[in-house]
């Protein structure tokens, strides 16, 4: 096969954000060697569309600009278990077993569990041929393979006294076994302790994805397995390693009696459902023994693990803000974006603008498979960020991707190369705009701001996940992006403290936002959690038994599942979706309520919005409505609605009953609509919510900040800063 492609040159940080005084540590790979360069530049706007605000930096490369020797950094794909002491034992016979579900056969051969010591290895592999045992330099292989989504006993028994090798298989829910034989002269067997693997060989190659448990060397050897489905209390092992045991850690325990204990490596996805499940108990915690099954897979990715090239460590007077360092080498360019906080316990003006770094690290590298010849072309024509996740699949995929077998990916990690995160990337090629998502599409608020004269910091998701509240509390406005979509059960809590129980006003600025419960926790730093259960747009669907979080033990899915509805937080709620286009508002009769009416002063005409860089209209994409069922106050005022949804735009599946009735009891075409909503708060806040993803796209009208979302805002936003 041929290697991966790689960027010529690219990177990560340690974080997204740092305040003054501390470091950001650079981890850069430089594909070809050679010397590199660094600058820091302000980020002011990552729109390349020539019909809008342009690319624009700030150099500040006079605050920071350094020189370095580049170095290739390898990444290396796959999940595994590594055990760095295998069992010592005598010269006698062994097994090697385990229990394996696959959903799909590997394309090539992929290891179960391999074992080397003192230069001799063996090896149980599956593959397209069958089930092979390999013992130093011999072979034996069954003539079928196992039948997919089935869990199946494999393997390996090898007798050195005797010569005789065999490897096998049988289906736990019954039939017949398929077994190989052979005699091998002179066979050696690995003496223990040495180094074993789970799901990938010795080195840590030829990946398996599939479901593994109950892994196990045993004493004697076995031409059949009676009792495939034995536990590993019943098998006696030497070495046997219990999955169920530690599934918050990334800590494999071995129950036998050299406690030859191992660790993982790319975060497999834990607490899964194993084949002893008996469907009694749902979450792992009440039945682990239901549950003792690891899912590995051969494009998982956690930690790249790469040195640090540099170090910056921001200034103590440099402003809070959206910023990246620049890198440069011979074969090309790339940006590593940073945020730059204020002083810890301060603020430095009193709007805040919230990055959605969870949501953004949801979809890093989404590979959409969309990047055909008109999209390059337009990335090319404008000038636009070069590359996509199409086409380089060795910095990992988002949540929104699968696995080899179909299933998805549960978790994403920062630390690794995030295309999808740089200046001017395009993930749409917008028929009536720039088709910008997520870290691009946030700019257009940051450069309405700028071009506003608006003082403004940046905080970010992961910090206001630790620190809480007390990160909002300096502020009298709180703005959020076009998509604040991902959150942990601490950022909604800060987030309602600060806007509904304190005195804070929360501009909520897109849609479908506070929709996904995350997990993410101190023991995988940079890792987040996602379980799709039941219920919401899904790009995939966890399996039954599967929605309960591994690091934190917490119910997954949708915050609404969680009674936990968006309504609650922002007035508003996710509703109806379609392509990337947009539509206009309609004011209501309570816009012109002299309470309200403020928010409208300069808007002349009963419909606005019309018009935009994302998807052609304000109101697009994904839309949110109140609901006083699912938490909408009492006193929110519904200001201005959406109309004429394209063609493209469903019902979210959650508002279904049938494809006829809704839980509301409206039809299913009504909810597919955008809603402005306000209301004040119990504690002296208030909220201001759009409704719609698109809506930051339409702060820039025929080459300007200018128009009807932008008068808007600036009334919304004036009137919100005042103390």
């Amino acid at each position: 096969m041929p290697p991966p492609a790689e960027l010529p040159i690219t990177g990560y940080l340690d974080r997204f954000s740092h305040r003054p005084g501390e470091h950001f540590a650079a981890h850069v790979s430089v594909r070809d060697g050679g010397e590199a360069r660094a600058r820091l530049v302000r980020v002011i706007s990552g729109d390349p569309n020539p019909a809008g605000p342009g690319l624009r930096f700030e150099d500040l490369s006079h605050r920071f600009d350094i020189t370095f020797a580049g170095r290739r950094q390898e990444i290396r794909l796959g999940s595994h278990a590594v055990v760095p002491r295998a069992p010592r034992r005598g010269p006698g016979p062994l097994t090697w077993t385990a229990l394996m579900w696959l959903g799909a056969l590997p394309q090539e051969e992929a290891v179960v569990i391999a074992e080397v010591a003192d230069g001799v290895a063996a090896r149980l592999s599956i593959g397209p041929a069958g089930v092979t045992g390999t013992v130093a330099d011999g072979v034996v292989a069954t003539p079928q393979t196992p039948a997919l989504r089935a869990w199946h006993r494999l393997w390996l028994s090898a007798d050195a006294g005797s010569g005789r090798v065999t490897v096998g298989m049988v289906a736990l829910d019954g039939g017949a076994e398929s077994v190989a034989t052979a005699v091998m002269p002179g066979l050696r067997l690995p003496p223990g302790g040495g180094r074993l693997v789970i799901a990938a060989d010795a080195a840590g190659g030829r990946h398996l994805t599939a479901k593994i448990e109950d892994p196990a060397l045993l004493e004697g050897y076995r031409d059949s397995f009676p009792q495939p489905g034995a536990t590993l209390a019943e098998l006696a092992p030497v070495a046997g390693w219990d999955f169920a045991r530690d599934t918050p850690t990334q800590r494999i325990l071995d129950i036998g009696g050299q406690h030859c204990d191992g660790y993982l490596v790319n975060v497999p996805t834990r607490a899964m459902v194993g084949a002893r499940w008996s469907g009694r108990e749902m979450c792992w915690r009440h039945a682990p023994e239901d549950y003792a099954a690891i899912h590995f897979h051969a494009d998982d990715l956690g930690d790249c693990g790469w040195q640090a090239d540099f170090h910056f460590t921001v200034p103590e007077d440099l402003p809070s803000g959206a910023y990246a360092l620049h890198l440069t080498c011979a074969g090309g360019e790339d940006w590593l974006p940073l945020y730059v906080l204020p002083p810890k316990g301060s603020a430095r003006a009193p709007v805040a603008f919230l990055a959605s770094t969870f949501t953004y690290q949801a979809y890093a590298n989404h590979a959409r498979g969309n990047a055909d010849a008109a999209y390059k072309a337009r990335v090319a024509a404008w000038g636009a960020y070069p590359h996509n996740p199409d086409d380089f699949p060795v910095y990992g995929r988002s949540t929104y991707n699968k696995h080899p077998d179909g299933s998805g990916f549960a978790f994403s990690s920062r630390l690794r190369p995030i295309l999808t995160m740089r200046p001017g990337f395009l993930t749409f090629d917008d028929a009536r705009g720039s088709g910008l998502r997520h870290y691009p599409a946030d700019t257009h608020l940051l450069a309405w701001l700028e071009a506003k004269g608006i003082a403004f910091d940046v905080i970010t998701d992961e910090d206001l996940h630790e620190e809480g509240v007390d990160l909002l509390k300096p502020y009298r406005v709180v703005l959020t992006g076009s998509h604040p979509e991902y959150h942990t059960l601490q950022t909604l809590d800060a987030l309602m403290d600060y806007a509904h129980r304190g005195p804070g006003r929360l501009m909520y600025l897109g849609g479908n936002g506070f929709y996904w419960r995350i997990a993410v926790t101190q023991t995988l730093p940079g890792m987040m959690e996602l379980r799709r259960s039941e219920g919401g747009i899904r790009a995939w669907a966890a399996e039954p038994g599967e929605y309960w979080h591994q690091t934190d033990g917490a119910y997954g899915g949708l915050w609404r599942r969680s009674r936990r509805p968006p309504q609650m937080l922002g007035g508003v709620g996710f509703s109806g979706q379609g392509k990337f286009e947009g539509t206009h508002y309609r004011l209501r009769p309570e816009a012109h309520d002299p309470q309200h009416a403020w928010i409208f002063e300069g808007i002349e005409s009963e419909v606005f919005g019309d018009y935009g860089l994302s998807g052609g209209g304000a109101a697009g994409f994904e839309l949110d409505r109140a609901d006083f069922a699912l938490g909408t106050p009492a006193n929110t005022a519904v200001l201005a609605r959406s109309e004429d949804p394209p063609a493209s735009f469903v019902t979210v599946p959650e508002e279904l009953l049938s494809h006829l009735s809704t839980v509301t009891g409206e039809s299913p075409d009504a909810l597919k609509r955008a809603e402005i909503v306000h209301f004040s708060t119990p504690g002296g806040g208030a909220v201001f919510a759009t409704g719609s993803i698109t809506w930051c796209g339409s702060l820039w009208q025929e080459g300007a900040f200018q128009g009807d979302v932008s008068r808007i805002m600036e009334n919304v936003l004036s009137r919100f800063s005042m103390p």
